[in-house]
């Protein structure tokens, strides 16, 4: 089963908590603090596999968590830091936000990876917080929280040469009989329900990718037939073959056809059609095709296409076939390769954590409640289990705009503020 688009989960894993503790050895005289830092979650990253093709490995496993970091140990010893989790993807993956929606990043050559979710910094110990005015802290940090997020995986087949055309117009035969590959045929449309890939080799010794995609109809790029599903496997190819079948019997027009397929190609993406594009006539051993592709041929010469782009093949008796792949391969040699709209480089992307401003509100019970991503972080943090670390948090709190925001709220002496589930009272 090919499957070219999925959405998952991804949870880092929280860092190791900071350790309050003190060096009391006989023979260490004034020992002092000795808590040790916690060790960094697990990230998750995604990695090119060169061995794959599709992303079936997600279809039933779409939940992935990292482990967090150990905690910190006495005699300034550090947590041991957790494994990030690798999760393989095919060469050709567009990753994105999936609440969002923005790009993340595109792996498409092998050693690509990205950090999806980027693991928590692990706490500090007491033996960082040491002071001339405080040389026996009782000060730790909790590990940062991992990241969490959903992310949507989209597959872009990696191809040098892309088949498209109407349904039925000889785009898998084509394939079959240039390539190794056994794609479905049949005498009905819609035959190609997953884009199929074969490696032409020609007898000069060049080789090259081709894609056969599914057929296109007019309005795939709104979502009519199959094409919204594979048009964006048309982004990464090269060169394009444009086939039009020269059937007299199909009662369909080969221009209307041509200029159609062309419409939808651009609708999706304009850049397109700036791509080195051979227009392919098919079924020329039919009765009647050679007298179709004539006027076709001289309808596209006044419409300023090439002579030198326009080919008439037969799949069925390889009349035509290997001047065509000829002609491939040269415009293939000259053909830029064109960068996708917003790519983001592998790797660059980094975890920024939201710091939104702070939010006041009230329950039902009069109760204050403080929100906000970088207070909540603060608080998750924040050791509460030693009085210095106490006193700590509430000056962070005071220096977040803590106090003047609950003033403004019309908090009083004595009322209960909350943040998560820690209740205080607020005191002027």
């Amino acid at each position: 089963m090919f499957v070219d688009q999925v959405t998952v989960e991804v949870q880092a894993g929280k860092g190791g908590d900071g350790m309050v503790a003190f060096r009391r050895e006989k023979f260490v005289p004034f020992g002092g603090p000795a808590g040790g830092d916690g060790g960094h979650g697990g990230s998750v990253v995604l990695y090119v596999d060169e061995g794959l093709r599709t992303l079936m490995d997600f279809r039933y496993s779409r939940h992935f968590k990292a482990k967090p970091g150990d905690n910190g140990q006495p005699k300034s010893m550090y947590g041991r830091k957790a494994d990030n989790v690798r999760l393989a993807v095919p060469a050709g993956t567009t990753v994105y936000d999936a609440d969002t929606h923005e790009e993340l990043g595109d792996l498409v050559n092998p050693g690509d990876e990205l950090v999806v979710a980027q693991g928590g910094r692990g706490g500090r110990g007491n033996i960082h917080f040491v002071s001339p005015k405080n040389t026996a802290p009782e000060i730790a940090e909790n590990g940062e929280p991992g990241e969490h997020r959903f992310i949507t995986l989209e597959l872009k087949v990696l191809a040098d040469v892309g088949l498209v055309g109407f349904p039925s117009v000889g785009k898998s035969t084509l394939l079959s009989v240039v390539t190794q590959a056994k794609p479905k045929i049949a005498a009905y449309q819609f035959t190609t329900l997953v884009p199929n890939l074969g490696m032409v080799q020609l007898d000069d010794g060049t080789d090259f990718v081709m894609a056969d995609l599914p057929g296109l109809i007019e309005g795939a790029h709104t979502g009519v037939g199959l094409g919204i599903q594979f048009l964006r496997h048309v982004e990464r190819t090269r060169v394009i073959l444009h086939l039009v079948e020269m059937d007299p019997d199909n009662g369909r027009d080969p221009l209307t056809d041509y200029h159609a397929i062309r419409q939808e190609l651009a609708s999706y993406d304009e850049t397109i059609l700036a791509r080195p594009q051979l227009v392919v006539a098919t079924k020329l051993d039919l009765p009647g095709a050679k007298e179709r592709f004539a006027e076709f041929k001289a309808a596209l010469l006044e419409e300023g296409v090439s002579e030198q782009d326009i080919f008439a093949i037969s799949s069925i008796t390889h009349d035509g076939v290997q001047p065509l792949l000829q002609a491939t391969a040269t415009a293939l040699a000259t053909a830029p390769t064109f960068a996708l709209h917003d790519t983001v480089t592998p790797g660059k992307y980094t975890f920024t954590p939201d710091n939104s401003d702070l939010k006041v509100s009230q329950d039902e019970d009069g109760t204050f409640i403080l929100s906000g991503k970088k207070l909540e972080k603060l608080f998750k943090m924040a050791n509460l289990d030693h009085d210095d670390g106490v006193l700590r948090f509430a000056r962070q709190l005071r220096s977040l705009g803590v106090d003047d925001a609950l003033r403004e709220a019309g908090a009083k002496q004595g009322d209960l503020v909350a943040i998560d589930d820690f209740t205080f009272e607020f005191v002027e």
